[in-house]
């Protein structure tokens, strides 16, 4: 009822080849790349790691675009959302959103992120949070179980709880 497949017979020793020898298809592909638009920039009181590396967070478009809805709401253009990270939580940091006003903001002690979109949307961190939280991003999630501000892709994590409000750290 089948008939077996047909492979062709392909003679090396005439230079026939269906298509490019091995070694040059495992070889990678180049691609030209340009340079990514940060999703936020620093517009106060940027820190510097023990590296001197910048310390970084990214706002995220759906986090850029919740906290616009929020301001215009509240018709306040002066809201942030503040991130700040604890001890607590069951494994060991919590995470800790909430809303403020930029006049609360202090120019010593916090550092300002603003969405590159254009959208007005700021996340304020204190400098120990920053540390914990340096290349991580601000995200907005709509669940089931509720919608919420939350921190996504933390490399100091090393994991953290089912909900995602808690982590831990290597000592």
């Amino acid at each position: 009822m089948f008939s077996k497949l047909q492979v062709p017979q392909i003679s090396l020793a005439e230079g026939r080849y269906p298509c490019r020898p091995i070694e040059h298809a495992l070889l990678p592909r180049q691609f030209s790349t340009s340079a990514q638009k940060p999703a936020a920039v620093v517009t106060a009181n940027p820190k510097k790691d023990e590296e001197g590396n910048d310390m970084l967070i990214d706002i995220t478009e759906r986090a850029a675009k919740r906290l616009q809805e929020i301001m215009a709401k509240d018709s306040n253009p002066s809201l942030a959302l503040r991130v700040t990270v604890e001890s607590g939580g069951c494994h060991g940091f919590q995470y800790l959103m909430s809303l403020t006003n930029m006049s609360a903001v202090s120019p010593d002690d916090d550092t300002v992120f603003e969405a590159s979109n254009g959208s007005g949307a700021k996340v304020v961190m204190d400098e120990p949070s920053l540390e914990l939280l340096k290349g991580s991003k601000v995200d907005f999630t709509m669940e089931l179980i509720g919608s919420q501000f939350k921190i996504v892709g933390n490399p100091a994590a090393t994991s953290s709880c089912g909900c995602g409000t808690s982590f831990d750290i290597n000592p």
